[in-house]
């Protein structure tokens, strides 16, 4: 037991606590957990995509054209999707706040009073026992036997001895011994709040994807321009110049066709279907569990390559197991126990470790103990001296029973010092630590120790002493435990190509061998980062050659992941500790367990809510089908973005009407790709990620783009040379874009299955459908061709579908997209 020597103190007055309160010296913690609802509303209104989209579809309400406004409900349910699956992502870390703080007892007017973290205040006197968590930076002023855990902080798992004077910092927790504590700093300037301000700055996940897309609507927006010159001009000399139109009132008109020509351009169908395939994802693996903070990050495990594990709280549970006992002095071991490794204990070993396991006050190692010693706890001892990190040992005498004598369990290099003959026991031991174990030894002796003494008022007790006589009985090895599922989820990362990295705050060898407990192939002792350098040039030279790190500050993981990227690699990061979060802000994706710092959480893309290691490859196998799909998509909506900029080009240039009005392509778009791809998005897609996936939708759709649109400007011009009607040119138009444009999903639906041959049926179907409906076709202002135009419709779609089908086989020759249809194919059968 160690005191300060001095009278405890009463703490802080009523009106001390009031005046800092007024002073806002309080423990209010920053406790951000996102975007505020109004920056999530901004990100998601306030994109180009929505100006471009938005005002098109303003001008046309504006303008009394809500008919040819359709496309308009893109803009909505992308900005619905986006906000509300944030909002519930907030929501959802808010309540896991709310859920994990922690109260605070502390000493005010003499009296102890459990109160709120956050009405905690400077110069407030903590009062700590065994469990309790360190609300706020603190200055040990009384401890007996205070050890505390920093692993959330730090990363170091061993229980850290805390005697007066030593400060504490928050988040970390205390388990064994009490203590009183002063708090010297609150809020935002604790260690905690400190480290994870970086941390709280908000970014986007790297998203490959939403990149991607984001490009093309730059490159369309670039496009938009001068394009959209000529089709207004061209709309304008259309029905008689800029005069007449303007004079007429035939601007309106003109207006509405150069929206629809503009709008056409715009692949908004595949913004709003990326939204919901990522939404769906998000949906699914909420299911399991599984908190997506950001819809991106549901892509962002299947595109990684280098996966970072912290060691404790992700690869290990965070407590310890017996692992095995060396007897150095062997006898029987009590037949209610079960057998260990090596020779059997004799019976008064089991039952002194039995009440060692056993004891109320036992520290995390020996209450590992119990699992195994089972037997009735022994008579009560004489006296008992309960575990210091700073001794380095505990001990506990019985003056009769089986385990008669005194029993002293600790460090070896300790409790052996003095004692001969035990070169044998040092030597096994620093084999066992060599290889990263955890070991203790079991030492004994007949000296009996007299029973405590209660010390006089400011009286300091000495420093137990270790008892003369001891032998070394047996050596103790502890391991972490580590999950169950962290073996087969590991191998699972190895089997899809993906490296693995764990970088721990503990110590190098005791991270090695957890690393290989869990499957990670290692040799030796991990890396201590101790010595890692600063220079980026020589810490990438370290990251490209080991994989196994200890002694990690929480700035050193932040760099170790920076340079992992710098390497080339897509880094994926798990933790749960304060120490973690700078780390997983930086990463590629972050993620987070259910059980960790709120700080962590907060800043994470993915949060495993239940805390099982096991969930990551379903989160791989979403992505994988989110990314997958999209690809496909991708190439239907960018075909359509290139035959639309054809048509504008063309018609604007040769002054042309445009042949469409936009409700006609709302509906062409909604047969030939809107609803087809609600069912291609979610089709089950096991395809490896493999980067570029712009460069593939481009080979794809640029020649397929001008195929359509040269089968439709061939057959609309021989429309319009024939003296066709506005009316059936349009007509022609929608049935010749159409039959033309589902050879584009014929050819991405493959391979066929029940539920893609489906899709491609009912679209065909639906256009003979809609034509054959009055209401409809006045809706849409179409009438009917004659059978020449009908004839030449039909035939050039036919002619135009021959040639998708020879572009496509020679595009794909070179074996990506039959690699892709392989894979669905795989995951088809198994859906």
């Amino acid at each position: 037991m160690t005191t300060t020597g001095a009278t405890s103190p009463a703490g802080l007055s009523l009106a001390e606590v009031r005046s800092r309160t007024q002073l806002g010296k309080t423990n209010v913690m920053p406790n951000d957990t996102g975007r505020s609802f109004w920056r999530i509303m901004q990100a998601n209104l306030f994109t180009l995509f929505n100006l471009i989209v938005g005002g098109s579809f303003a001008l046309l309400l504006v303008l009394g054209y809500w008919q040819d406004a359709l496309f308009g409900f893109f803009v909505i349910a992308n900005v619905v999707i986006g906000v509300a699956q944030e909002f519930r992502a907030k929501l959802t870390l808010s309540r896991l706040a709310v859920l994990n703080a922690p109260k605070a007892r502390v000493l005010r007017e003499g009296s102890v009073a459990e109160i709120a973290v956050g009405e905690v205040v400077l110069d407030d006197v903590l009062v700590l026992a065994a469990g309790d968590q360190v609300t706020a930076d603190a200055e040990v002023l009384e401890a007996h036997g205070l050890d505390v855990d920093e692993s959330l902080l730090t990363g170091e798992a061993d229980p850290v001895a805390s005697p007066p004077g030593r400060e504490l910092m928050s988040g970390s927790s205390v388990v064994a011994g009490s203590g009183l504590a002063r708090v010297i700093r609150v809020g935002a300037d604790s260690y905690a709040a400190r480290i994870t301000a970086e941390a709280k700055q908000f970014s986007l996940v790297r998203s490959e994807l939403r990149s991607g897309i984001a490009r093309i609507i730059k490159w369309i927006t670039i496009l938009l321009l001068p394009v959209g010159a000529i089709v207004v001009n061209g709309q304008m000399q259309a029905v008689g110049g800029w005069e007449v139109a303007i004079a007429t009132g035939a601007w309106r008109e003109a207006t509405v066709a150069s929206a629809a020509s503009l709008i056409a351009m715009i692949p908004q169908g595949l913004v709003f279907m990326t939204s919901v395939a990522l939404a769906v994802g998000a949906v699914k693996l909420a299911r399991r569990e599984v908190l997506v903070q950001e819809l991106a990050a549901v892509e962002g495990l299947a595109r990684v390559d280098m996966l970072c594990l912290d060691k404790t709280g992700t690869l290990t549970e965070g407590r310890m197991v017996l692992d095995s006992i060396e007897p150095l002095a062997g006898s029987m071991l009590d037949s209610a126990a079960e057998p260990l490794v090596g020779p059997e204990l004799d019976p008064a070993a089991v039952a002194a470790l039995s009440w060692m396991g056993a004891d109320r006050d036992a520290n995390a190692t020996a209450r590992a103990l119990a699992e195994r010693f089972t037997s009735p706890p022994v008579a009560p001892p004489v006296r008992a001296i309960e575990f210091s990190s700073r001794r380095k040992w505990s001990a506990v005498s019985f003056a009769d029973g089986p385990a008669r004598g005194t029993w002293v369990v600790g460090a070896p290099d300790i409790v052996l010092a003095d004692v001969p003959d035990s070169t044998d026991a040092l030597a096994r031991f620093a084999a066992r630590a060599t290889a990263g174990e955890r070991t203790v030894v079991l030492a004994r002796t007949d000296v009996i120790l007299d029973p405590p003494v209660e010390p006089a008022e400011g009286e300091r007790l000495p420093e137990p002493a270790l008892p003369a006589g001891l032998r070394a009985v047996a050596l103790v090895s502890f391991r972490e435990k580590v999950r169950d599922d962290a073996h087969e989820t590991l191998s699972y990362f190895r089997e899809q190509e993906v490296e693995l990295c764990v970088i721990s705050g503990d110590d190098p060898r005791t991270v090695a061998a957890v690393a290989r407990e869990a499957g990670i192939h290692h040799d030796g002792p991990g890396f201590d980062a101790r010595t890692l350098p600063t220079d980026e040039a020589e810490l990438d030279a370290i990251m490209a050659e080991h994989r196994v790190f200890g002694r990690v500050t929480p700035e050193q993981k932040k760099a170790m992941v920076l340079s992992l990227q710098r390497l080339g690699h897509t880094v994926a990061m798990t933790g749960d500790g304060v120490n973690d979060a700078l780390a997983l802000k930086h990463a590629d994706l972050g993620i987070a367990m259910g059980s960790g710092a709120a700080a962590t959480r907060a800043v994470a893309r993915l949060v495993l809510l239940d805390g099982q290691f096991s969930r990551l490859p379903r989160i791989v196998a979403e992505g994988r089908q989110v990314i997958a799909n999209v690809e496909r998509l991708a190439k239907l909506f960018l075909s359509k973005t290139t035959y639309a900029i054809l048509f504008a080009v063309v018609f604007g240039a040769l002054l042309w009407p445009f042949p469409f009005l936009p409700r006609q392509l709302s509906i062409v778009d909604g047969l030939t790709i809107g609803l087809p791809a609600l069912v291609l998005a979610l089709l089950p897609n096991i395809q490896r990620y493999r980067p570029g996936f712009l460069r593939r939708a481009a080979r794809f759709c640029i020649p397929s783009g001008l195929i359509v649109g040269g089968t439709l400007i061939s057959v609309v011009a021989y429309a319009y040379l024939g003296g066709a009607e506005a009316a059936v040119v349009q007509t022609t138009a929608v049935i010749t874009l159409t039959l033309t444009a589902l050879w584009v999903l014929v050819i991405l639906s493959r391979p066929f299955t029940l539920v893609t041959s489906l899709v491609v049926v009912a679209a065909y179907l639906g256009l003979p459908v809609l034509l054959l409906i009055p209401l409809v076709t006045d809706f849409l202002q179409l009438g009917a061709p004659p059978l020449e135009l009908l004839l030449v419709a039909v035939g050039a779609s036919a002619i135009g579908s021959v040639a998708l089908e020879v572009t496509h086989r020679l595009v794909s020759r070179g074996g990506d997209d039959s690699a892709g249809a392989l894979a669905a194919a795989r995951a088809a059968r198994r859906g």
